[in-house]
């Protein structure tokens, strides 16, 4: 088996090993226990100690790990060709693993934030203890903001380079070992920027609710790499907004 072949395995075995890891961690409970909706977690969602907080915090990133790293998957695998092939080094495996730490980082980033807003809807009352929204006219104006963004031109001008990886990779080539940590990061912030307020929807479901987080990944998986994907982002974004139009007028009546 010819060095790259066998260096492109490499690589998507260390991809799906992460990515199975992150799956088992959430689907056991996150270290919460395999009964998330206990009375002991409900407990725990109103004692915010460092220790809850780093939590939520560990929970959160394997979470945005097993949703968001599917779906760079062939920019990752991209970049491990590319890399080989550049003549920078014989083994594209180090600078291909940087790049995808990179990646991760930044949503480690978007991690912190979330349960920055966690904390803060939880004091206001607006999540129950399973972290689902907790009031009609907050699940309802979440629903609508996301899709109105779907709409929004900086959505889709994120989304275009988290579709196009060739564009990607000449446009913002860098070499060596900090080239490609940095090439990482700007791809997470482009893939931030497409997809951050879809995981807010996670607190409409519920933030360790199954069918909620594999919907949403399987989601970012089509908008991304079907040829569609833009004009099927568009659609969802209209659902959305009647959805949460809905609920709201519902609520009002």
């Amino acid at each position: 088996m010819p060095d790259l072949s066998r260096q492109r395995w490499v690589v998507i075995g260390g991809l799906a090993s992460v990515t199975a890891v992150s799956w088992v961690y959430i689907l056991a409970g996150a270290g919460m226990g395999a009964n998330p909706d206990s009375r002991a977690m409900m407990d725990m969602t109103t004692d915010w100690s460092p220790e809850y907080v780093a939590l939520m915090l560990a929970m959160w990133w394997v979470m945005m790990v097993a949703m968001m790293l599917p779906s760079a998957a062939p920019m990752i695998l991209l970049f491990a060709a590319v890399s080989r092939r550049s003549g920078e080094g014989e083994n594209a495996v180090p600078p291909t693993a940087l790049f995808a730490a990179g990646y991760l980082i930044v949503w480690g980033g978007f991690s912190l934030i979330a349960v920055s807003l966690q904390w803060g809807l939880d004091k206001l009352a607006l999540l129950n203890p399973m972290m689902a929204s907790a009031s009609v006219p907050f699940g309802g104006a979440l629903l609508i903001a996301t899709g109105a963004y779907q709409m929004t031109p900086l959505k889709h001008a994120c989304l275009r380079h988290c579709r196009s990886p060739i564009q990607f990779l000449g446009r913002h080539w860098q070499p060596g070992a900090a080239g490609a940590m940095r090439m990482g990061i700007e791809h997470g912030l482009y893939c931030l920027g497409c997809c951050w307020v879809l995981m807010t929807l996670l607190f409409y479901g519920g933030v360790m609710n199954l069918v909620w987080i594999a919907g949403i990944a399987l989601y970012v998986l089509v908008e991304k790499l079907l040829p569609a994907g833009h004009k099927i982002g568009r659609l969802i974004g209209v659902v959305l907004i009647l959805w949460g139009t809905g609920l709201l007028i519902r609520f009002l009546a």
